[in-house]
């Protein structure tokens, strides 16, 4: 039997083990061998989820100026990053090679081709085969999280083809980013990944609204977060319990369909993996009154010219 047009998918909606690399890629490993028991091919994790949002910016005055608590929670957080080049996926591409699932996972990278000292919200798509296929760079961190965070670059706005579907991300709030958003349609994005660090005021209004205008499906994915979900030995644990709210991530991940209406409603406040099958030929059927890339663009009226070049500041040509 054919089923080159169903594609089981899971949302890992899990907390981290807040800012401790190791501890928290040994949980997302479980969730992956998790949805290859359930037989999912597909699995998505939240924003940031490897090792953390950096809640603390909002809770410890995260814009005062050379403040010791700012300066030691920022070196713990890139020290807890991960980097690529030195493997620290390895185990998660080694799952996904095993079960022949695909893995879209947030992390906070520390990539040595800008110098190794920087971090960037990332969204890595590893395919079924095991290979880091993209890393997009979150491009326009928001608020707060400029104090942390570095700008990314256009290399990761890539689409990956899974099944008959056509797969591509962004990040948190970059999904209202109208242009970004466009670069992937153009592509043939029609299964569209959105990661969020985990709000439903996040999610409740453009999942459905990305769908509609892409006649995509459209995962939102979150990460939860409490107060328990904080280590002993984070620096400055103190000063950070001091505001923080029992509740900083309540989730809310769920699956609209192509016609913008709710597959799978936002899911709060509960931990696992959500399990949905999609239907590629609803697609097509979506996209017989509108297709925002195809026979509804006018490419000779309005045109979007997308630079994936990796950008770095250092180019170095090697003499012979």
């Amino acid at each position: 039997m054919n089923t080159s047009h169903l594609l089981k998918v899971a949302l890992a909606q899990i907390s981290p083990v807040w800012l401790d690399k190791q501890a928290t890629l040994e949980k997302i490993e479980i969730q992956i061998q998790e949805a290859a028991e359930n037989k999912a091919e597909l699995i998505v994790f939240g924003e940031g989820l490897l090792p953390g949002y950096p809640f603390w910016l909002a809770l410890t005055g995260g814009a005062e100026w050379d403040t010791k608590v700012n300066k030691e929670l920022h070196a713990h957080y890139v020290r807890n990053a991960v980097t690529l080049e030195k493997g620290d996926l390895d185990s998660v591409c080694a799952l996904a090679k095993m079960h022949e699932i695909a893995v879209y996972l947030g992390c906070i990278e520390r990539p040595l081709d800008r110098g190794g000292h920087s971090v960037y919200a990332s969204l890595v798509y590893i395919n079924e085969k095991g290979e880091i296929k993209s890393v997009h760079r979150k491009l326009q961190p928001t608020y707060d999280e400029r104090l942390t965070w570095a700008p990314g670059d256009g290399n990761g706005l890539q689409v990956h083809p899974l099944k008959e579907f056509t797969l591509g991300g962004l990040n948190c709030w970059e999904n209202w980013m109208p242009l970004p958003r466009a670069a992937l349609y153009g592509q043939g994005e029609n299964v569209h990944i959105a990661v969020w660090p985990g709000s439903l005021n996040n999610t409740k209004d453009i999942t459905r609204f990305i769908a509609r205008e892409s006649r995509s499906y459209v995962l939102s994915v979150s990460a939860l977060m409490t107060v328990e979900d904080f280590p002993k030995e984070t620096p400055h644990l103190d000063k950070i319990l001091e505001k923080a709210p029992k509740i900083l991530a309540n989730g809310g991940s769920g699956i609209a369909g192509p016609n913008g209406e709710w597959l799978v409603e936002p899911v709060v406040n509960k931990a696992g993996n959500i399990y949905h099958t999609l239907d590629f030929n609803r697609i097509y059927e979506e996209r017989q009154n509108f297709d925002p890339a195809g026979h509804y663009s006018r490419p000779d009226v309005t045109k979007l010219v997308v630079n994936t070049e990796r950008q770095s500041t250092v180019e170095i040509n090697h003499k012979d």
